[in-house]
């Protein structure tokens, strides 16, 4: 910690601008989801952090989302993960919404399917069984870091709000 403080300092110095990352709570996703406001969720992580995604796999496994979306998010009987369609956006903050929440409780916050897959069954909110902020964006680090579509769409269009 004092490493970074230090590094932090000596960038600042030099005339670096300083991007502070908020840090995951240990709220449920359910909470989070309902008390933020829309289009203001944002992944904490990145895919080009092997441990987090390395935890991010264990959870999604764990949380049994491969029995639908395939063990490397590449479908089944629910849509794929890793190509360029995202059903209702590929943002943050919408497939954390909907991870948490489910089709029909963001379906009523004003969310809708924006693109088609061939499988159109519904999302159902896993935002009990996931515990924490911090587990839901390991989860959707790991689903990034499977993304095998174009490098334009991997993050999808943010809602508007």
């Amino acid at each position: 910690m004092l490493k970074t403080v230090l590094a932090a300092a000596a960038a600042l110095s030099m005339g670096a601008t300083l991007v502070v990352a908020s840090e995951p709570s240990a709220k449920s996703p359910i909470e989070v989801a309902r008390s933020a406001e829309k289009g203001s969720l944002k992944n904490p992580y990145t895919d080009e952090n092997a441990e987090i995604v390395e935890q991010g796999k264990k959870l999604y496994f764990s949380k049994s989302c491969n029995g639908c979306h395939g063990g490397g998010g590449g479908g089944g009987m629910c849509p794929p993960l890793s190509n360029d369609v995202w059903i209702y956006g590929g943002d943050d903050d919408t497939l954390f919404r909907l991870i948490a929440l489910g089709t029909d409780e963001i379906s009523k916050d004003g969310y809708a399917r924006v693109r088609t897959e061939n499988v159109k069954g519904p999302m159902m909110q896993f935002g009990s069984l996931i515990k924490t902020e911090d587990d839901m964006w390991k989860i959707i680090t790991f689903i990034r870091s499977n993304y095998r579509g174009g490098e334009s769409n991997k993050y999808g269009t943010p809602p508007k709000p």
